[in-house]
């Protein structure tokens, strides 16, 4: 099996193509999550992989593996996004022009996807890590809100997630 880094740096469109197929679910539910709009998560993954697309060339086998800089751009598009939308809605809606829909199933697919995929990666962690994760990552708590309820300290609320993710990180085959 071919590595992730091994698929940006070829240059062969197929083998972004599997780089795709790899992280497409896991990035559509990432957005599912946080935006809460099928539609616009759809949209955010199309412009992240298009971004990463147009970035591969930039690339480098390093210390960050290539899914963790998949998900930087993630987050910088999502960060856009936030900070553009409400400027695009008004601009849309002065133009008269309808959003393009998402069909029905890919709705529920998405949806589907923004619990599903990070539940069963997640599930497989010791319970402290699964919990410390699902609430800091999933759910955007805080780290003083989890260690409040949990009632411990916001250190190993901190160790447990920095645990968590290594090991979510060591299944996917991400070097650090």
């Amino acid at each position: 099996m071919t590595d992730d880094e091994d698929l940006l740096l070829s240059g062969d469109a197929e083998d972004f193509g599997r780089f795709y197929d790899r992280y497409v679910d896991m990035l559509l539910g990432y957005f599912a999550r946080r935006v809460h709009d099928p539609e616009i998560a759809a949209d955010l993954t199309a412009e992240t992989f298009a971004a990463a697309l147009v970035a591969r060339k930039r690339f480098h086998r390093g210390p960050t593996p290539a899914v963790a800089w998949l998900f930087g751009i993630a987050q910088h598009k999502l960060a856009d996004a936030r900070r553009r939308g409400a400027a695009e809605d008004r601009m849309r809606r002065r133009l008269g022009m309808e959003r393009i829909p998402v069909g029905e199933e890919d709705v529920e697919m998405i949806v589907l996807l923004g619990r599903d995929a990070a539940f069963t990666l997640i599930d497989e962690l010791p319970p402290e890590q699964r919990d410390a994760v699902r609430a800091h990552v999933l759910e955007d708590r805080s780290y003083v809100d989890i260690a409040e309820a949990e009632q411990t300290s916001e250190a190993a609320v901190r160790k447990r997630v920095s645990r968590g993710l290594g090991a979510l990180r060591a299944r996917m085959g991400a070097r650090r």
